[in-house]
């Protein structure tokens, strides 16, 4: 074996290295870190964090940057709680229609925040940080800064029935990371982000709608924040304006520790999946282990500079945009 395929073949395998080093770290400094509770705490804060990354992973893949899923979170939380509520309040009634309500209103933000990118020729990150405070301020027209409550007993069975230890909207969260890993690898969708993060003059000499695959890959990001959302009220039971604070930082974050590359074209959903499990560990543990919380933010922020640092070519003059 040569080493550029032992290097290939480590930087593949590392976000699963390092997540199962972490584990061991922390299972020998806290006896309590492995036990089935604590290992359900983990996945419970990791799964709507987790739709946010995908969603985002597929932008960051193309060579774009979304920063809206704070507000696109907020926002279609909110429409979600309130048209449960407004359709019986009941998952097994007309509730149920509240979750396609979320899902396109999802796809509609991210649609707008794609076609204001691409029609405007603003960069993404500008134009997707806009879109956000947008979404955010919606959240509150919507609400009048109130807490929308659902209180659902078959809803939030997806927290509280478990299966094995672990709440039912972890096993809804796996199935929905194999629809991703589908799109990533069996359409023409998900094979041309990567087309495009690889090159974008190369994918348009090609043929590429390269403006169409853009927008199409703000459309999906919007609609896996909200099935975010979706989850983030099954968590909590309840739906406001701050429903999607911290994602941003979650999201981008667990794209980065799992390998994927900020520059586009590498890394993919199971990368991602490593990413947030890595990011939630690691959060989880310092808290199991009494760490003051700005020890735990620095921990976060060399965290991420070591990520980025490791899963850059900073040889390329694109590097800094």
């Amino acid at each position: 074996m040569s080493a550029a395929h032992r290097t290939e073949l480590l930087l593949r395998w590392a976000p699963a290295l390092v997540l199962l080093t972490l584990l061991a770290a922390f299972s020998a400094a806290h006896p309590d870190f492995l036990s089935r509770s604590n290992l359900g705490r983990i996945a419970i804060a990791s799964t709507p964090a987790l739709m946010v990354a995908l969603g985002v992973g597929f932008v960051i893949i193309m060579g774009s940057i979304d920063l809206s899923m704070e507000g696109t979170l907020s926002t279609t939380a909110v429409l979600f709680a309130i048209a449960f509520n407004a359709w019986g309040g009941e998952l097994l009634g007309g509730g149920l229609l509240a979750i396609p309500v979320a899902l396109l209103a999802g796809a509609a933000i991210g649609l707008v925040n794609g076609l204001v990118h691409v029609k405007l020729r603003i960069p993404s990150f500008m134009a997707s940080l806009a879109i956000g405070f947008v979404g955010m301020g919606l959240s509150v027209l919507l609400t009048g800064g109130a807490i929308v409550r659902v209180n659902d007993g078959v809803f939030r069975a997806l927290l509280f029935q478990r299966i094995c230890g672990f709440p039912l909207m972890v096993y809804a969260a796996i199935g929905l990371v194999l629809i991703a890993w589908f799109i990533q690898r069996n359409t023409t969708l998900g094979r041309n982000f990567y087309a495009l993060g690889g090159g974008e003059e190369i994918a348009h000499s090609c043929g590429l709608d390269v403006r169409r695959v853009r927008v199409l890959g703000f459309a999906l990001a919007g609609v896996f924040y909200a099935l975010g959302a979706i989850f983030a009220v099954a968590r909590g039971g309840m739906a406001e304006s701050l429903t999607g604070s911290n994602y941003m930082f979650l999201g981008i974050t667990s794209v980065a520790v799992g390998g994927t590359s900020l520059m586009g074209g590498n890394g993919g959903v199971w990368n991602t999946v490593a990413g947030v499990l890595i990011v939630n560990v690691i959060v989880n543990g310092m808290v199991v282990l009494g760490l003051p919380h700005f020890i735990q933010d620095g921990v976060l922020g060399v965290l991420i500079i070591a990520a980025v640092v490791l899963s850059t070519n900073r040889k390329s003059s694109a590097l800094v945009k």
